[in-house]
């Protein structure tokens, strides 16, 4: 087999890991109250706004290995097959410079919220028909949080 087509079949391989989503672990939760005392509701808008821990912020680290085959995530570092995403929360689309983002991303007007980031990342193509983006959909939701809660602490860097 010649190098560039070894090349070529190593890059597909790595760019189908982009979307690979393993089982999802059991969750366990914990809840420590005083006898006799009524449950404690916490609203789903409180969980929404609550600041990222440090555990969901490393768990998005690793889930983002996958990404990093083509994204960087470090200020200052250079565009690979996709765009540097350091800082990239609350940012236009397709605005990183040097990057040659696809007319259907630059044309989108999306500013990267949070939620915006959840749908791209759910269905890229879905989300913006024509981008160039080639991972597949990530379909973990928690999965999804962590790596949006990773990008999002890189703006406080």
């Amino acid at each position: 087999m010649t190098p560039a087509r070894t090349f070529a079949c190593l890059s597909l391989f790595l760019l189908g890991a982009c979307g690979a989503d393993p089982a999802p672990e059991p969750v366990e939760q914990i809840i420590v109250r005083q006898p006799d005392a009524p449950p404690v509701a916490i609203a789903a808008a409180d969980v929404a706004t609550a600041a990222p821990t440090s555990a969901l912020i490393a768990e998005g680290k690793a889930a983002f290995a996958n990404c990093s085959v083509c994204h960087a995530v470090a200020k200052d570092a250079p565009s690979g097959a996709g765009p540097n995403l350091f800082g990239i929360v609350g940012k236009p689309a397709g605005q990183v410079a040097g990057f040659a983002y696809s007319d259907a991303l630059k044309a989108s007007g999306i500013i990267w919220t949070a939620a915006e980031l959840d749908s791209f990342i759910a269905g890229p193509a879905a989300k913006i028909p024509g981008t160039t983006m080639m991972a597949g959909p990530m379909v973990d939701a928690a999965k999804r949080q962590a790596v949006i809660a990773f990008l999002e602490s890189t703006n406080a860097s």
